[in-house]
């Protein structure tokens, strides 16, 4: 062992070097992979309905795509126009508010160095605020969706889910005979758990997304909440991350609906529709489709998303589940170990 551990180091070192080399044009080819593990149990179940892999790989591949693009061709219109008619209104609603007039006479009430305290503490925040902005920004630009990548995510990404989609079973065979023949049962039962944890998730939680995306949406929408589809769809997606979607979205649309509300009734309107939206995500859509036996702790799944966009930014993000699921599994099988070893049992 203590003549093998260079090696290894060595190799995981060089594959993190390449990755870091190469990770502008990764995108693509991460996404085509998740989507290729995202619809092999699809192909699996035709195979089983007569349908030979190439067949069924294309009639997934083309359905899916399709979906995806006509969503896109109604949803981005319809949603740019709400992020427009919203940043429209605000200005309107807030002046409706008179929040300005307020916090003019809040602060002629109050010392003058406090005064110019808060003044200067508020600058600072907004220039904090402004530059993190400009530097999400930036990273999303330079990492997904600038030009070159955004049309290398719509013409690579479905030829990458395609083959990898056909090929899949020939891959992890082929991958299974590089494997350390020693070890090769305890990597196959550690993979089978890092399975297990991504599939229940990700498939999982995208159900999730998907029918609360479609809850907030016309929920907001009816109550007539400006800029609802938009902040009812957002909140959807961004649910994938646990909690921190379903705060954010909450917040947003509260903040809205206070400013547009003369009255309390439309304020605790939106607040219950976001409570039940949560009511029906913790005790009947998340234990249905994602089970109590993933083992992706929220804190761990916030952790490796921050982790990952720091690190390699909008990529990061993308994969930080798959990262998390693989160092879950590695960090309980090490545990395992160690608690079976001579360091802890002396």
């Amino acid at each position: 062992m203590k003549k093998k551990w260079p090696f290894w180091a060595m190799l995981g070192f060089s594959i993190l070097i390449f990755l870091t080399l190469v990770k502008a044009i990764l995108l693509p080819f991460v996404l085509g992979i998740m989507v290729a593990y995202f619809l092999d149990p699809l192909a699996y179940r035709l195979e089983k309905y007569g349908l030979s892999r190439q067949t069924a790989t294309l009639v997934i591949t083309t359905i899916f795509f399709s979906i995806i693009t006509i969503s896109l061709i109604i949803l981005v219109p319809i949603l740019y126009q709400q992020l427009e008619s919203l940043l429209t209104a605000l200005p309107k609603l807030i002046n409706d508010k008179k929040l300005i007039p307020q916090v003019n006479h809040w602060l002629e009430g109050l010392d003058p160095n406090i005064t110019a305290k808060i003044t200067e503490g508020l600058q600072n925040t907004s220039i904090t605020i402004l530059g993190f902005v400009g530097d999400f920004i930036k990273g999303v630009m330079q990492s997904g969706f600038a030009l070159i990548n955004l049309l290398s995510l719509i013409f690579i990404a479905p030829v990458v889910a395609f083959y990898f989609l056909r090929d899949w079973d020939v891959m992890v065979a082929r991958v299974y005979t590089l494997l350390p023949r020693k070890h090769l049962t305890v990597i196959k039962q550690q993979l089978s758990l890092v399975d297990k944890t991504l599939s229940g998730f990700i498939r999982g939680q995208t159900q999730v997304c998907l029918l609360l995306g479609i809850f907030y949406t016309i929920s907001l929408s009816m109550m007539g909440l400006e800029g609802g589809a938009l902040i009812g769809f957002l909140t959807g997606i961004a649910t994938f991350i646990p909690y921190v979607g379903m705060i954010a979205g909450s917040a947003i649309g509260l903040i809205v609906a206070w400013f547009q509300f003369q009255s309390w009734e439309g304020v605790l309107t939106v607040a219950a529709i976001f409570i039940a939206g949560q009511v029906l995500e913790g005790n009947f859509v998340a234990p249905k489709l994602v089970g109590d036996k993933v083992g992706l702790h929220p804190v761990w799944i916030i952790f490796g998303m921050l982790a990952g966009g720091t690190l390699f930014g909008f990529l990061g993000v993308v994969i930080a589940v798959p990262a998390t699921a693989i160092f879950g599994v590695l960090i309980k099988f090490l545990t395992a170990q160690y608690m079976k070893s001579q360091y802890y049992k002396n």
